[in-house]
C-alpha cells in the first residue's frame, strides 16, 4: 500500500479530500485512493486490483454465476477495510462504476442488488458513452501537454475484456467516439468455443479483429490529417515496459511497431501456462495478452504506422477527474458537447445559422431565469442541444418534424452525453412545437418526476427562444429578462418594431404560463 504524504496544515489551505474509485471490468475489480486538494489537484495514493470471471461468465452465457456474484462482493468488503483504514465512509467520496460484462448480463439487476444488500455500495453500470466521456477525462491532460499531439488526429484506442473503445481528437476536437463489441477476453473465449488448434488460432483472431480495424480505419480516413495511436489498456502497459525496459508510466511512451510484432510473436506461439512462466503475468492476463496485443498491432498496421503511443491513463484516472470537478462540466467539455451535436445537425443538413441564434437565445433565457427553474447547469447544455437540433427531424419530413428530431436525436451519439441525456434533449426537442408533454408520450412517461419537470421547463423555454427567432433574420441579438408580479417580460433593444416577436411570443408562451406561471409578453427597449 502506498504512503500517504502529511497533510498540509498552513493557513488558508483546507486538508486534502480522501476518495475512492472502483471499476468493475470484464476480468478485474480496480480500486483507486487518491487525494484531491482544495484546487482540485489529484494524487493517487494507493491503487489494488483483484482478478475476477464476470466477463468470461457473461461473454458465454449473458449471465453472472452466482459465484462470481458472491467473489465480487467479497473483493468489494475488502477494499471496504482498506478505504475504512483511509478514512473513506461516506458515499460521496466513493465512486462504484461497471462496464461491459455487467451491462451486457442478463441478471444485471440481481448483480446490483446482491452488491448493494451485501456491501451497501451503489454500482453505476455507466453505458458506452459514458465510458468514452470519461476516458477522454483521463487521457486530455496528455493531448495538451504535448504540443504534437496538440495539432496532431491522435486515435485513442483501449482494447479491454469486452469492448474496444475508440476515441478520435484533433485540436483538442472530439472528432467521433465509438465502441466496438471487439474484446481480448471475447476472442479468447471465440477461440475456446471453436477448439482451434494453436497454429489456426492466430488467423482466426486476425479475421475477427480486421472487420472492427477496417470500420475504424474508414472513419479515421474519413478526415486528413497526420495520425497518432495512443494505446491504453493494460496489456499495452505491459508491452511498453517489456519492449521499453525503464518506462515508469509517468509519461508517453512511444513504441516502435516492429518490436511490438515481434512480441505478438512471442506471446502467440505460447500457451497460457508458458505465458506465466517465460513472461512473468499471472494467468488471467495471460488469456487475454495475446488477442489485446494482436488487435492494437493490426490497428497501428493498417494505418502505415511505425510507432504506438501508450499511455497509462486509465478509467480511474478519469473519475478521480470527475470527482475533483465535483460533477461539473468543464466550459471545454461543453464545447466538446455542442461541437458533436452540430457535427449531428451538418448530417442532417440543418439552418446552422439560425439554429445557433436559438441555441443562444434559449441559453440567455436559462441564465435570465435561474431563479424560476433552479436547474442545475448541465441542464443548460441539454437544452442548448436541443435548441440547436429542434428542427433536424425537417430532413426526414416537413410533416411530424418535431417527432422526427426526436427519433434522429434518440437514435444518435452526441458526445458526452449519456443515453439518459440523450432521451431528455430528444424529448426537449420534439416538444419545440405542437402537443404539451404527455404521460402517454413515447420516452416522456418512463421518467422520474425530476426528469419530466426538467423536460417541460427546458421545452417551455425552448419555445420562447423559438419565437423570438419567427423572423429567422436573427436580428435579435439580446434581451432582458424583467419579472412583474405574475408576468415576464422580454425587453428587446435595438429592435424598434418586434410586432412579429410579440405575436409569436403570444402563441408559444402556453407552456410555459403552465410551467412557470407566468404570462410572457415582449416589448422594444424603452
Amino acid at each position: 500500500m502506498s504512503e500517504t504524504t502529511e497533510r498540509s496544515t498552513s493557513a488558508g489551505l483546507m486538508p486534502p479530500r480522501t476518495v475512492a474509485v472502483i471499476d468493475i471490468g470484464a476480468t478485474s475489480i480496480r480500486m483507486a485512493v487518491a487525494e484531491i486538494s482544495d484546487l482540485g489537484l489529484v494524487r493517487t495514493i494507493d491503487s489494488l486490483t483483484r482478478k475476477i470471471t464476470l466477463g468470461e461468465d457473461v461473454f458465454k452465457s449473458r449471465q453472472i454465476t452466482r459465484s462470481s456474484i458472491e467473489e465480487c462482493v467479497r473483493i468489494l468488503r475488502s477494499y471496504q477495510k482498506v478505504l475504512l483504514e483511509y478514512g473513506i465512509t461516506s458515499a460521496v467520496d466513493i465512486r462504484v462504476v461497471a462496464t461491459s460484462a455487467v451491462r451486457e448480463a442478463a441478471n444485471r439487476l440481481a448483480f446490483l442488488d446482491r452488491v448493494f444488500v451485501a456491501t451497501g455500495l451503489e454500482v453505476e453500470s455507466i453505458e458506452e458513452a459514458e465510458v468514452n466521456r470519461i476516458t477522454y477525462m483521463g487521457i486530455q491532460p496528455h493531448l495538451d501537454s504535448d504540443p504534437k499531439l496538440a495539432v496532431a488526429k491522435s486515435v485513442v484506442v483501449e482494447v479491454g475484456g469486452g469492448s474496444t473503445e475508440v476515441l478520435v481528437v484533433r485540436s483538442g476536437n472530439v472528432l467521433f467516439s465509438e465502441t466496438h463489441r471487439l474484446g481480448s477476453l471475447r476472442l479468447a473465449e471465440r477461440l475456446e468455443s471453436l477448439g482451434a488448434p494453436g497454429m489456426r488460432r492466430r488467423s482466426i483472431m486476425e479475421t475477427q479483429i480486421r472487420q472492427t480495424v477496417a470500420r475504424i480505419r474508414e472513419q479515421v480516413f474519413a478526415e486528413d490529417g497526420k495520425i497518432e495511436l495512443i494505446a491504453l489498456g493494460g496489456d499495452m502497459r505491459f508491452a511498453a515496459s517489456h519492449i521499453l525496459g525503464d518506462w515508469d508510466g509517468g509519461t508517453l511512451a512511444r513504441v516502435s511497431v516492429d518490436a511490438l510484432d515481434a512480441l505478438v510473436n512471442e506471446v502467440l506461439k505460447y500457451n497460457e501456462d508458458e505465458i506465466v512462466q517465460k513472461l512473468n503475468v499471472n494467468f488471467s492476463d495471460a488469456t487475454t495478452l495475446g488477442p489485446a496485443l494482436l488487435s492494437n498491432l493490426m490497428l497501428a498496421r493498417i494505418f502505415q504506422l511505425d510507432t504506438v503511443l501508450v499511455s497509462d491513463t486509465n478509467l480511474r484516472d478519469g473519475l478521480l477527474l470527475e470527482m475533483a470537478s465535483e460533477g461539473r462540466w468543464t466550459a471545454e467539455f461543453r464545447n466538446q458537447i455542442l461541437r458533436s451535436a452540430m457535427t449531428l445537425g451538418r448530417k442532417c443538413d440543418f439552418d446552422q445559422p439560425y439554429a445557433k441564434h436559438v441555441a443562444a437565445s434559449a441559453s440567455l433565457l436559462f441564465e435570465q431565469l435561474k431563479a424560476e427553474h433552479q436547474l442545475d447547469a448541465k441542464y443548460e447544455v441539454m437544452l442548448h442541444v436541443a435548441a440547436l437540433l429542434h428542427e433536424i427531424g425537417m430532413f426526414v419530413d416537413v410533416r411530424s418534424n418535431h417527432k422526427h428530431a426526436m427519433y434522429l436525436i434518440r437514435n444518435s451519439e452526441i458526445f458526452g452525453l449519456s443515453r439518459q441525456d440523450v432521451l431528455l434533449v430528444a424529448l426537449v426537442a420534439r416538444y419545440h412545437r405542437r402537443a404539451h408533454p404527455q404521460p402517454g408520450h413515447e420516452g416522456y412517461g418512463s421518467l422520474s418526476r425530476s426528469e419530466r419537470v426538467a423536460v417541460a421547463k427546458m421545452a417551455a423555454l425552448l419555445r420562447l427562444a423559438i419565437a423570438m427567432h419567427d423572423s429567422r433574420s436573427g436580428r435579435v441579438q439580446e434581451f432582458k429578462c424583467i419579472k412583474q408580479r405574475d408576468r415576464l417580460v422580454i425587453e428587446v433593444p435595438r429592435v424598434e418594431d418586434v410586432t412579429l416577436e410579440q405575436l409569436a411570443v403570444r402563441q408559444n408562451s402556453t407552456l410555459f404560463e403552465e410551467v412557470f406561471g407566468l404570462r410572457v409578453m415582449v416589448r422594444a427597449e424603452q
